[in-house]
């Protein structure tokens, strides 16, 4: 390598976007592949039954943190990535968003007391069930919106790594047969609290803290309404599909299925940080530098698609031995459904390029969620006639079908609105200059 070529590197590996797609992966790593350390031990000590219900419990969690996060992660980013230099502003935008996660976490509470009478599991599993709500909860109060929207991720990223490794340290050491379930999600969601106190404390020491009042909570709250129904819509058919099927299968099947959804999820996060860091780059390109915000969706689309594709087709061939190795023998089950699941990678690549790295920077809101909210219910759907039947085969079916959906679905609007990313720029440029400056948003 020349000299040329070394000082090009290092530049590169200064830019926001890398180093900030680079402190994702650590994130990612706490959220996905930590807890994925956890499985081979977990499925073993557990069994079939146990760890069947903890991800059930789990899957209804789910649910509760995305109230609790309620679209933040896009819309608080967005409004933090377009006021960054606007430090009263962000301390507006900070003490808001708090403030409504709190009202959001009484509401949560308020809601789970009843789903507790309801679902016969959770009545007989009352430790397993909060924990799961414990978890949920915490999960819910992240702060990496806030430094994702100031592209400043680098040392919030490793706290959160710390705090899920010292909880999966902690599983291993307090965790040894099924009437340990609970400390499993207890464990994980001190992890999510412990970092969650850290990342508040540096936040406060970039913008002045500010107590949340009930107009900067409700103003949160509204403008994080439409990121809400994507995120709501969008746990139809990604978030608590364990606990969906749980209504309709044994504790052993849903630990099948889940099994096979962790590990894709896996493959999955190995592209979902570059999505993240790129963002809110894009949101703040396309009112600063919209050409280079549209050349920037293309060369995503072309590198996230070509990444689903091969982190697809890997799943699918390695899926006998994933299985073998991090679930045990008694889960072979598992394997098909792992094969099913190999589809969804290239499809969400491409959806999440279209849909959340240029459908939400144009604000192009409703659009979005319409699709977004079509194949939520479609996946409820299909999953209520597939799973009683199927069990976890349909169940898998059901959420590639609704992958499907939003991916060729917005293809087509964008298509239909002469918006596709891969278009001519200039042909764009000349016929949508006023949506893509965000002067005719919707």
């Amino acid at each position: 390598m020349s000299w040329i070529e070394e000082i090009q590197a290092k530049r590169l590996l200064r830019h926001a976007v890398v180093q900030n797609a680079l402190s994702l992966y650590g994130v990612q790593a706490a959220s996905y592949l930590v807890p994925l350390v956890t499985i081979p031990y977990l499925a073993r000590v557990l069994g079939t039954t146990g760890w069947g219900l903890v991800a059930f419990t789990q899957g209804f969690g789910a649910y509760v943190a995305i109230l609790g996060e309620y679209g933040f992660m896009f819309s608080a980013t967005r409004e933090a990535a377009q006021n960054r230099g606007d430090r009263d502003k962000l301390a507006n935008i900070l003490a808001g968003v708090q403030g409504a996660k709190a009202l959001l976490a009484v509401a949560s509470v308020l809601v789970a007391v009843g789903v507790e009478w309801v679902v016969p599991e959770f009545r007989e599993h009352p430790a397993l069930f909060w924990s799961g709500m414990f978890w949920a909860l915490g999960r819910g109060f992240s702060l990496t919106w806030f430094f994702q929207g100031l592209e400043r991720l680098r040392l919030v990223s490793a706290i959160e790594v710390a705090g899920q490794g010292l909880a999966t340290i902690g599983i291993f050491i307090f965790v040894h047969s099924l009437r340990d379930a609970d400390r499993v999600l207890s464990l994980q969601g001190a992890g999510y609290l412990l970092s969650f106190v850290v990342s508040a404390w540096l936040a406060y020491r970039v913008v002045a803290f500010r107590l949340p009042s009930w107009n900067l909570a409700w103003e949160s709250l509204c403008m994080g309404w439409t990121m809400f129904l994507f995120r709501g819509s969008l746990s139809l058919y990604a978030a608590g599909n364990a606990f969906i099927l749980g209504l309709f299968a044994s504790p052993q099947t849903v630990a099948y299925y889940a099994g096979a959804e962790r590990i894709s999820r896996a493959f999955l996060g190995v592209l979902a940080p570059v999505g993240q860091a790129l963002f809110p780059r894009i949101s703040y390109m396309v009112q600063n530098a919209p050409e280079r915000a549209a050349r920037l969706a293309r060369i995503s689309l072309v590198v996230m698609g070509v990444g689903g594709v091969a982190m697809g087709a890997t799943a699918f061939v390695l899926a006998p031995l994933a299985v073998r190795i991090l679930l045990g023998s008694q889960y072979e089950p598992a394997v098909p459904v792992l094969r099913i699941l190999a589809l969804l990678p290239p499809l969400i690549a491409v959806s999440n390029v279209l849909g959340i790295q240029w459908m939400l920077p144009l604000r192009l809101d409703r659009a979005f969620n319409s699709i977004i909210i079509t194949a939520g219910v479609v996946n409820l759907g299909m999953a209520t006639a597939l799973a009683p039947r199927y069990a976890a085969h349909g169940m898998a079916w059901a959420v590639v079908f609704a992958e499907t959906f939003v991916t060729v679905g917005m293809c087509i609007f964008l298509r239909m609105r002469k918006l596709d990313p891969l278009a001519r720029w200039p042909k764009m440029r000349g016929e949508h200059a006023g949506l893509i400056s965000g002067e005719t948003a919707q």
